[in-house]
């Protein structure tokens, strides 16, 4: 008994000592779809960025999604509307104060999509402390998926028109 409480110590302590600060990480059994808003011209999409939002519907089928988060930026919203007329799902959107730790809280246990802006990927990117450069160029879709231990794995797609 005492080794099995010497065991479960030591492991948290080890856990505890590589906990990086402002790392909030995602909860065992969860998965993060991130994904820039589609190319622009100007503040709107254009005409090659509502084609790679139409492609952000075939490039998630097959995966279950439970919730689709965006900003009030009206380039992510047309970006995602695609696929949320397509899964009947609404788009919530999250306000930029404290936005990374809302949508990592909200998406415990579930599977569920970001369509962002480069600040604000930048910005869950580190917060998740996943390493490697974050989800910034057109097309960049990146499936974050925690174990159920908890431990990352980040699997790098792209996605729509190749320009």
């Amino acid at each position: 008994m005492k080794r099995r409480v010497f065991l479960a110590l030591t492991g948290a302590g080890v856990l505890t000592a590589c906990a990086r600060p402002g790392v909030l990480g995602l909860a065992p059994n969860t998965t993060l779809i991130i994904v820039r808003h589609g190319d622009r011209t100007g503040e709107n999409l254009n005409a090659t960025g509502r084609a790679r939002a139409q492609a952000l519907v075939g490039a998630l089928d097959g995966i279950h999604i439970d919730a689709i988060y965006a900003p009030s930026v009206q380039r992510n919203v047309d970006t995602a509307q695609p696929l949320a007329t397509d899964r009947g799902l609404p788009i919530d959107r999250l306000p930029a104060n404290g936005m990374a730790e809302r949508l990592i809280t909200a998406s415990a246990g579930k599977t569920v999509v970001w369509v962002g802006n480069k600040g604000n990927l930048r910005e869950i990117w580190e917060a998740l402390g996943a390493g490697g450069e974050p989800p910034l160029n057109y097309g960049d879709l990146f499936i974050v998926t925690a174990n159920r231990f908890g431990m990352l794995q980040v699997d790098r797609r792209q996605h729509g028109p190749v320009v």
